[in-house]
């Protein structure tokens, strides 16, 4: 491997670490509140986070761009502040994967804690234990193999994030080329040895994701 192609697997891992730990703290959070919570809109609420896994990438990206480009509702502001801006920098590659994977997250977690025995959740608020102790002592620990499951196949969906990345980061060699858009590029340029390797190396990632995934799932 050269050291483009290292680059990008290096680009890759990176920001899909990033966006799996921020997406195993608000997503187990948003998950828990639309497992837990009755509120009016629960489900209004539950079809917005889980757009992102339906719609077409491009679109996903194309929002993103409405609001964190340089003359976006949050990036504006932000730019006329600072004078930075997060498109083009592997930061956005991290929020493209965010907002992409966190849809698997949430629904997995989701269905994993309504699946917790409704009897031990009131057994526990009966001894006395707080919502939050309950949460943290009887709920999550039952639900954790799905939420695990979850966390893993979140990774494995921002690990190959191609379309939102592509939109809103660019595909800048050396700055933020991972893999999948890698993969592209040398597909196009006809480089296909390059290609091949990425494309292997991508596989054999992902399908080991998987794999440790429907092992947590299993109960």
């Amino acid at each position: 491997m050269d050291d483009s192609v290292l680059f990008s697997l290096r680009l890759s891992i990176q920001v899909a670490v990033a966006a799996t730990l921020l997406m195993t703290v608000s997503g187990i959070t948003a998950a828990y509140f639309l497992a837990r919570k009755a509120f009016r809109g629960r489900e209004f609420l539950d079809m917005l986070v889980t757009l992102p896994l339906v719609l077409p990438p491009t679109v996903t990206g194309y929002y993103l761009i409405i609001l964190f480009g340089r003359n976006g509702l949050i990036g504006k502001p932000v730019y006329q502040i600072t004078g930075w801006s997060i498109m083009f920098t592997w930061y956005a590659a991290v929020l493209a994967s965010f907002v992409v994977a966190i849809p698997l997250l949430i629904k997995t977690a989701r269905a994993a804690i309504e699946s917790v025995d409704k009897n031990l959740v009131q057994a526990a608020y009966a001894l006395g234990l707080t919502e939050f102790q309950t949460a943290l002592h009887i709920i999550l620990p039952l639900a954790k193999r799905g939420i695990i499951a979850g966390v893993i196949l979140s990774f494995a969906r921002a690990l190959g994030e191609f379309g939102a990345t592509l939109m809103i980061a660019g595909n800048i060699p050396g700055k933020t080329d991972t893999m999948p858009l890698s993969i592209y590029m040398y597909a196009s340029s006809g480089d296909w040895s390059k290609a091949n390797m990425m494309v292997i190396a991508e596989t054999i990632i992902t399908g080991l994701m998987l794999y440790l995934a429907n092992r947590f799932s299993k109960r």
